[in-house]
């Protein structure tokens, strides 16, 4: 169905507004009429007068709901206003003609029956109004004059002087009307364009704010002078996880802690804010908004969680990489003064006849030459791990399995084991993921200890394996996670530091990514992300 025009809109609001004001007035006379009989004695009867007036009252709503139902059934042109102008000008007519005519009261009627015209049919239809009124009432008085009509009330006796003087007096009046409505109305109509003009760039205005907050990646976050949040764009809304938390009168500094604290006048500074999706890096900017009783506060941040990571990610890379080349220059000054000792420590237990407290120590030096020289090629293994041989495989069996067989370690066995794994096929080194997965694996059965629990799930998302493992432990300090993958370092004691470091270093020669995050309230998880692609 097609829209009314916006013409038809207004010409109906005016139509509407002329029928309400058409029935107040024939009410209030109603209510006056019935008030002069309430305060006559009861024994007199109506006079002829109040008779037609009611008469006439009645006549009128019956006119009115006729010309409402016409409006409600969506006639609301020029006929209809042209109908509306006539009826008021019949009515006029009739009761200056039943309170007589030249005598009546009422022929300022005449004036509210231009002054609708122009209302509702401009200043054209304003002049003829006054045309047709101003020949219906001298009709009128031709007619009383002439003897063609006698009103119910009676008349006067009209003479030809008072005859000119009422027609020319109230002709004169019905006109000059119709021009000064006519013109008031064209300055109301001009007025009104305007102000829809200005009405329809606000709303443009308003749309294209809106769009615009809309579609900012950055957050944007308004409250007033005493911190009490009054805006929220999406972008806030997604970074920091907010569906379901904005409540009447929340602060701004229970969404973004130390927001309005003390360093509020930096220009540019980061905080770190705790969301039900985990803990946000924030870059953030505190502006005062003008004209807003002068207490109002912009924030506009952007979360920098990834960046971040990925800073971490490649100051490790680097980190280990420069450890990697000491790391094989050292490991390869010492492989080989190490198998001249073992080797020279081989001939002296070969000697017959030796001391056997000689061989019992000799003993001791080949032993721990074995364990540094294991610890050399562990080393050597870390720092210059050979490139995964890629051969696409079911991916959730190779990790089924690897659970299956860490199921037997004794610390796996007062440990409850769930996996949820989605068919993936991805290419792989099979037995450097392996490695991979028994270095984090036990290390989860261990922080969960008895009666804990571990969870892996594999699933794909945009071109990625994400292979999950947490257990319930959580036992990783916050200030340690940034150095959990670095080398010789480890939160355990007896732990050698390189488990995590050489399974950080196969997931990157994959072409993948390996982070953690852990709390006591949430448990560990480390993301090991995988392309699916080769």
């Amino acid at each position: 169905m097609l829209a009314a025009p916006p013409q038809s809109d207004a010409l109906r609001t005016r139509l509407v507004w002329l029928t309400v004001f058409r029935t107040v007035a024939v009410s209030l006379s109603l209510v006056a009429v019935v008030a002069r009989l309430l305060m006559q004695p009861l024994v007199e009867e109506p006079s002829r007068g109040d008779t037609l007036s009611f008469t006439v009252i009645g006549l009128v709503y019956l006119f009115t709901l006729v010309y409402g139902l016409m409006l409600r059934g969506g006639r609301a042109d020029r006929v209809a206003a042209v109908v509306q102008v006539v009826g008021d000008l019949l009515i006029a007519s009739v009761l200056v003609f039943l309170t007589g005519v030249g005598d009546s009261p009422f022929t300022f009627l005449y004036l509210l029956a231009v002054i609708g015209a122009s209302i509702v049919l401009d200043g054209r239809g304003a002049l003829l109004a006054a045309g047709a009124g101003a020949i219906a009432y001298g009709s009128l008085l031709m007619a009383v004059k002439l003897r063609w009509l006698e009103p119910p009330l009676g008349v006067g006796d009209i003479t030809r002087q008072r005859l000119a003087f009422l027609l020319g007096s109230n002709i004169l009046a019905l006109f000059l009307i119709a021009a000064l409505a006519g013109y008031l109305t064209r300055q109301l109509s001009a007025t009104g364009g305007r102000l829809s003009e200005r009405e329809a760039d606000l709303k443009k205005l308003d749309t294209l704010q809106r769009q615009i907050l809309a579609c900012m990646p950055s957050g944007l976050i308004t409250c007033d002078e005493s911190g009490r949040v009054t805006f929220v764009n999406g972008a806030a809304r997604s970074i920091l996880s907010l569906e379901g938390r904005l409540v009447p009168g929340l602060h701004v500094e229970s969404l973004l802690p130390g927001s309005l604290g003390p360093e509020v006048r930096q220009r540019r500074r980061e905080i770190t804010v705790q969301t039900p999706s985990g803990l946000r890096t924030l870059g953030l900017t505190v502006t005062g908004l003008e004209g807003s009783g002068g207490g109002g506060t912009l924030v506009v941040f952007q979360d920098l969680t990834e960046l971040r990571r990925i800073e971490e990610d490649l100051k490790r890379a680097d980190r280990l990489a420069a450890l990697g080349t000491l790391a094989a220059q050292l490991a390869h000054e010492i492989r080989n003064p190490l198998a001249a000792m073992r080797g020279s420590a081989q001939l002296l237990v070969q000697e017959p006849g030796g001391d056997p407290t000689s061989a019992k120590l000799v003993e001791i030096l080949l032993r721990e030459s074995d364990r540094l020289s294991k610890l050399v090629e562990d080393f050597l293994r870390f720092a210059r791990p050979p490139p995964p041989v890629k051969q696409a495989l079911d991916l959730e069996v190779l990790v089924a399995e690897t659970v299956d067989m860490l199921r037997a370690d004794p610390l796996a066995w007062q440990v409850g084991v769930e996996q949820v794994l989605a068919p993936l096929r991805v290419p792989v080194d099979a037995d450097q993921l392996r490695q991979v997965l028994i270095n984090i694996l036990r290390n989860a059965f261990q922080a969960a200890g008895p009666g804990g629990r571990v969870r892996v799930t594999l699933e794909g998302a945009d071109e990625l394996a994400l292979l999950r493992i947490w257990d319930s432990g959580g036992s990783i300090p916050a200030t340690d996670l940034s150095r959990i993958f670095e080398p010789f370092f480890s939160t355990r004691n007896g732990g050698t530091g390189l488990g995590l470091s050489t399974a950080y270093s196969i997931v990157r020669s994959h072409g993948g990514n390996i982070r953690v995050s852990s709390s006591p309230q949430e448990g560990t998880e480390f993301l090991i992300q995988l392309p699916v692609q080769g």
